[in-house]
Order: C-alpha cells, then structure tokens, then sequence
C-alpha cells in the first residue's frame, strides 16, 4: 500500500534577524533601493485596456519619471520624460494627448512618438558637428503580461518572472477584463513594511476578523494549511468558509464564474501572484483584483487597487463595483493601518532589528530577495 506523506512544512526552523530598523526610514538606504530594486525589476503601470490609442501617461518609477505612450494603432513605447537638449520634462501632466510627434513645452524639440528620435530641434539651428541620431529620447523597457503593462528601467531587462509563473492567469480571461472600480491610499510606511504584512498571517487574527471568517487557516495565524499539517483539521480541500466561492461581501459570485478555471483554482477561491516590487494580483473565480505599490519616499508609500470584470457583468442592471470590492477595500485597509503602525514603531530610536518567526518564511524570503537585488549595484 502506498502511504502519501503529508507536504513538508515550509516554517522556518530558526529565528533569524529582520532588516535593519533604518532600513525602514534611511535616505541613503531609500536610494539604493530605488537604484538598484525599482530600477531593474519591471514595474506595473496600470492595465492595457485603460490606456487609450493616441495618449500618453506621466508615471513615476523608482526615481524616473517616465511617459508611456500607446499609439493610434495601439503601439506602445516608454521613455524617460526629460528632453534631450537642456533636460526639460515633457509631459508635465498625468494623461495627456498624444499624436506623432513629443514635443517639448520649453524649445520645441520634437521627437517621433513610436520610437523616440529627434525630429525637429525647433527654433535652434544645428551646426554641422551635432548628429540628431545621438539626441533621441533614451527609451524605457515595455512589456504587457494578462493585460498588464510593465515598464523596465534597466538598459538590459531581464525576462518577467511572477512567482507563479508566466502562465499563471492563463485560465482568467485577463485581456477581456474591464476596470470596474478604483482605489488610491497614501500609507505614512515604507514599502517593503506592507510587502512584510502581505507576506505573513500571524496579524490576521488580530486585524483581520471579516477576513479569518473568510478564510477560516487564517484565523490560526496560517498562511495555508500545509505550513502546520497537525494544526489544521481537514476541509476538503475548501480554502473558503463553508458556501462561500468569492471574496466579495457574501461570498457569492458577482456574475457568471470564469468558464476555462481548473477545479483547484476554483477550490481556491483567491489565486495570488505577486511580481515583486510593485503589485499583487488576485484572481477569484468571477473577477480579477490587483494591488500596486509606488514608493514616494522612505515613509510613504502610494497604492493603487484596481478591480477587474467581465463587461457584460458589469452592464447587469443594478450591479455595483464598489459593493463588490467593499470587503477587500476593509482588508487592504485594515493591512494599511497595521503597516503604518508598524512604521510608527520602527522610528523609535529604541528599535535596531527584530527577529522573525518561523511562520514568517516568506518574509525571510522577501528579505533575501532585497538584499540580494541592493548588492548588485548596476554598472555604468
């Protein structure tokens, strides 16, 4: 008879010490990370479906701001929002037209929008040692992933890699899916303390009640059941509480559930990919959700929330977005005033490091990963 061994326990089998508490609230610290962490890795920068043909987008990444911009036919490309002549910014709002040409505000130096080379020097007229091929505007990684697009700083992008792999959102119908709700926060916390609350549930008996009745692992301080086999009775498989199937305020279905999903993802009831520094995706069984992270400083931290439905669920007479998403708006919420009061204490000159516990393995994880990205400074 073959026996199935119960998974190994992914707890950590020692304490090791956190970041340092300056680490949390350092300027020097702060900009070695934006060096390093946000200028290497592909950043989020909203969906697709929600940058029009013919427009263009002011966004902060790490310490660059960048215009991304979709052409008439859909094309996309990114650069660094700085004109090539004396350093002037270009796109000096959030969203703004966009036809063939960037033009800059200040000296007229037009650049071609597909591809970033200069056009036209405006008024100035050349001398004959000036190559207008050396003078385009200095390009930005693009890439779009479910319907997501990301941007890349690095002059050499490594490929996307979530943490669930390439194809893990295959099953949702990610690039049909229409933005139905919104929602921005301003968090007084650096943005790897939410990262920490995102990655560990020993909070969640204590901040979360709505959401340990949800979910009913993580009233125990689990993350899931395998982290402690002997501690979590048997449900079946069932991650929900019993009758619910979404995370949505009664549990149920906001519109017809995804067609193409896997018994499992179904069983699930919330599917989480995480892309590192900046944005989580949720998938539930009838609507997506996503969470993205900006750092505006070493204490702050915005994030932006964003629900995704099919349209006609959305076109159901009476439906309400903003209903639908009130339940994980009371959990991103709750998570943001733990992790601003985490910031609060780690302030305190009194605080120099901590020490983790063995539930909290992906923040061990998390950790690791920051200080290995900070160690390999770019060259040039």
């Amino acid at each position: 008879m073959t026996r199935h061994q119960p998974p190994a326990s992914p707890l950590l089998d020692h304490c090791p010490p956190t970041l340092p508490g300056h680490a949390y609230h350092s300027a020097d610290w702060f900009a070695q990370e934006q060096r390093t962490i946000w200028a290497r890795n592909w950043v989020a920068a909203g969906r697709l479906a929600d940058l029009m043909p013919g427009s263009m987008r002011r966004l902060r990444v790490g310490a660059a701001s960048v215009i991304l911009c979709r052409a008439t036919d859909g094309g996309l490309s990114a650069f660094h929002n700085v004109c090539r002549h004396r350093g002037a910014e270009l796109c000096g709002q959030d969203a703004a037209p966009l036809g063939r040409l960037i033009a800059c505000p200040y000296h007229a130096w037009s650049y071609a929008a597909c591809d970033g080379h200069l056009v036209a020097t405006g008024h100035a007229c050349p001398t004959s040692d000036f190559r207008r091929e050396d003078h385009g505007l200095l390009p930005v990684a693009v890439t779009v992933w479910s319907g997501f697009v990301l941007v890349n700083l690095s002059r050499d992008p490594g490929p996307l890699h979530p943490d669930m792999g390439l194809g893990s959102l295959d099953n949702w119908p990610m690039a049909d899916l229409v933005t139905g709700h919104r929602i921005v926060r301003d968090l007084a916390c650096n943005w790897k303390v939410f990262w920490e609350n995102y990655n560990e549930c020993l909070h969640c008996p204590g901040i979360h009640p709505e959401l340990c009745d949800m979910v009913p692992v993580y009233g125990r301080g689990l993350m899931a059941a395998d982290e402690a086999p002997e501690r979590a009775p048997d449900t079946g498989g069932r991650v929900l509480r019993e009758g619910a199937v979404s995370w949505t305020p009664d549990g149920q279905p906001c519109g017809p559930e995804f067609p193409g999903l896997t018994p499992e993802e179904r069983q699930n009831g919330f599917n989480f990919v995480t892309l590192y520094p900046a944005m989580y995706v949720v998938a539930h069984v009838d609507h997506v959700r996503a969470v993205r992270l900006e750092p505006t400083g070493p204490e702050s931290t915005r994030l932006t929330a964003e629900w995704y439905f099919p349209a006609g669920t959305l076109a159901r007479p009476g439906f309400d977005a903003a209903e639908i998403a009130s339940f994980a708006t009371l959990v991103i919420d709750q998570d943001g005033a733990a992790a601003e009061m985490n910031q609060r204490g780690l302030r305190s000159p009194a605080y120099q490091r901590g020490r983790l516990m063995p539930e909290e393995y992906a923040i061990a994880d998390f950790h690791a990963w920051v200080l290995g990205q900070m160690a390999e400074e770019e060259q040039g």
